[in-house]
């Protein structure tokens, strides 16, 4: 029985169109109903205007009636004779204009009153000579006329008073319909589109910082249902797009550690090719002792080349970000291996970090991090010398990472904008302005926080904290 009477579903369209034009609609009727209202009341004025005149037109026929009684003028009857042909012409005017019957039945009362009284006052005759029940007849028909004419002058008054009243009640009708209307409009408007815009309007901004999420469909399948869809689909695709900006921006930055890096495998290559060069020389005739010591080396080399090529490998690979209890210390060092082929010689890097400290962390993603923030101070530093420093420290329930530089800083207006997608101070084709939103979005993964600190032009400071892992997570 309820799903019969469910009222059909409605878009937001046809809602804000049905919440103005119902109103709208009702709106009319009510002042058609008030014009008419009007109209009514405008006839009822006249009426009571014309029982007015008519209520003092029958007094002055009293009072020259009284004078004629009391002299015995004629001109004084005259005179009241001719109040009465006043009289019933007004009488005559007001039956055209009476719509309602009480008014009508006062009117031909009066007009019977009128005759009879003219009818008393002629057969009166002389007034001093007139006996005494004529003159209380004549008296009591005047009478009657001036009951009647109150009564009409009354009535009119009393339906004068009703047509205002009725007016008053429909104008307020209306008004109350509109402000309930409006009040409707708004409350569909800010729960179905206004509501909407700030979800989007918010998540635009979460979008804006690196921080792609989509949002929950809402219930009723309107517009506002296919702009979310679209936004969330909008979403996605940009979230596809920045997951293939930060892999190029990787490869990118792999392609700057690469030729270091084939400096770096060049050493351990050259040894091993040394003490291979050794072995096949002495074959046969070395002692055994220094063979050993020969194939130590080459093992010694051998893992160290593996190492660089690991670590090389484990920054460029693409994986699912996984959160596991991971010593910092190594992390930090396998960063400062890989950026070391792109240090200057006059530049050094130095770390702080205690070899006990455990962090629930992907190794790969924080490496990933200081390898960004580590050539970002690299070049920065303009002078032949200088120092980067990598450091931490317990604070409270977090551990803070500082990697700070003695390069020339950043400027207090861009610290607020520094981790903003595609900004960069750079010039044009040196930056991309993603690889402090990449750092951003990791440390924010690793529910943290990342700030540039101001340093008064002493260089550049970035402060990383990270959460302490729980008991029987790991412990630093």
């Amino acid at each position: 029985m309820l799903q019969s009477l469910r009222l059909p579903h409605l878009t937001i369209r046809q809602k804000v169109l049905a919440g103005v034009v119902i109103p709208v609609l009702a709106f009319a009727v009510v002042g058609v109903v008030s014009l008419n209202s009007l109209m009514r009341l405008e006839t009822t004025l006249t009426l009571m205007e014309m029982a007015d005149d008519l209520s003092n037109t029958i007094l002055e026929v009293r009072r020259y009636e009284k004078n004629f009684l009391l002299y015995g003028h004629g001109e004084d009857f005259e005179e009241a004779q001719r109040y009465i042909d006043q009289a019933r012409a007004t009488l005559l005017a007001m039956s055209a204009d009476a719509r309602d019957g009480r008014s009508r039945r006062g009117i031909a009362a009066l007009d019977a009153a009128l005759n009879t009284y003219q009818a008393k006052g002629q057969a009166l005759g002389p007034a001093a000579a007139a006996p005494a029940e004529r003159l209380d007849a004549l008296r009591q028909a005047g009478k009657d006329m001036v009951d009647l004419s109150l009564d009409i002058k009354n009535a009119e008054r009393s339906r004068t008073l009703a047509l205002v009243a009725n007016l008053k009640r429909q104008l307020l009708v209306a008004g109350l319909c509109v402000i309930a209307s409006a009040l409707a409009l708004a409350w569909l408007l800010a729960r179905k589109i206004l509501r909407a815009l700030g979800v989007i309007v918010q998540a635009t901004a979460d979008i804006g910082q690196g921080r792609f999420k989509t949002l929950a469909p809402p219930q009723a399948g309107d517009e506002t249902g296919l702009v979310i869809e679209a936004f969330n689909r909008m979403t996605r695709e940009l979230e596809r797009r920045q997951a293939q900006l930060v892999q190029e921006k990787k490869l990118s930055s792999l392609g700057v550690l690469t030729s270091g890096i084939a400096h770096q495998l060049n050493n351990p290559l050259n040894n091993i090719s040394t003490s291979c060069q050794i072995l096949i020389e002495e074959h046969g005739q070395c002692e055994p002792a220094f063979a050993g010591r020969m194939l130590t080396n080459i093992q010694q080399e051998v893992l160290r080349a593996r190492d660089i090529v690991k670590g090389l490998l484990e920054f460029s690979r693409a994986k699912d970000f996984s959160l596991k209890p991971t010593p910092l210390a190594p992390v930090v060092a396998g960063a400062f291996r890989l950026v070391s082929s792109q240090t200057p010689s006059g530049i050094t890097l130095s770390r702080d970090v205690p070899e006990d400290m455990v962090l629930n962390l992907d190794a790969a993603r924080m490496q990933e991090v200081l390898i960004n923030l580590l050539l970002n101070a690299v070049q920065a530093i303009d002078a032949p010398s200088g120092a980067i420093t990598v450091s931490a420290r317990v604070e409270a329930d977090a551990v803070a990472l500082v990697v700070e530089d003695t390069g020339p800083g950043i400027a207090d207006e861009d610290l607020g904008r520094v981790f903003d997608p595609f900004y960069t101070t750079k010039e044009v084709g040196k930056g991309t302005g993603l690889g402090l939103s990449i750092v951003f979005g990791i440390i924010e993964k690793h529910q943290g926080s990342i700030v540039a600190e101001k340093t008064g032009g002493r260089g550049a400071r970035f402060v990383i904290r990270l959460p302490l892992p729980r008991a029987g997570e790991g412990a630093a």
